[in-house]
């Protein structure tokens, strides 16, 4: 069965800022959406890279090496290994693209971090279909 979705229509359900949500499975990649909001934490991820697009508002990442800046539309992929931290000075909302091994702060822990679980507790779940929109 073919599902269209929408990323904005998916953010809507979000409610709280750093809480990264599940919506749809690209083989060994999940597809989440977050509203994001203030900082989250240095940390990198060892094994995995990891893509944030932001559907709206402005997000910076930082690295150590310098800061990304990125608008509504534009993207950014983080190599595995590579120290950064997002962060949105005003309320933004993001996609981002992760393998299923992704943990969401890497290799630290905060008040912040979710578990894979928290991020698949939905009642869209399990995925079927395709993505579209």
């Amino acid at each position: 069965m073919k599902v269209a979705k929408n990323f904005e229509t998916e953010l809507a359900s979000v409610t709280e800022f750093w809480s990264p949500k599940v919506v749809s499975q690209v083989n060994d990649q999940y597809i989440k959406v977050a509203k994001l909001k203030g900082e989250l934490a240095w940390h990198k991820h060892d094994n995995e890279d990891e893509l944030f697009q932001v559907v709206k508002g402005r997000l910076v990442i930082q690295f150590e090496d310098g800061d990304v800046e990125l608008g509504e539309g534009e993207f950014c992929v983080v190599p595995k290994g590579v120290m950064h931290n997002p962060v949105a000075k005003d309320e933004c909302w993001i996609v981002l693209i992760e393998t299923v091994t992704t943990k969401h702060t890497g290799d630290v822990e905060t008040p912040l971090t979710k578990t894979i679980e928290q991020q698949l507790a939905s009642d869209k779940l399990p995925f079927s279909g395709y993505l579209f929109a």
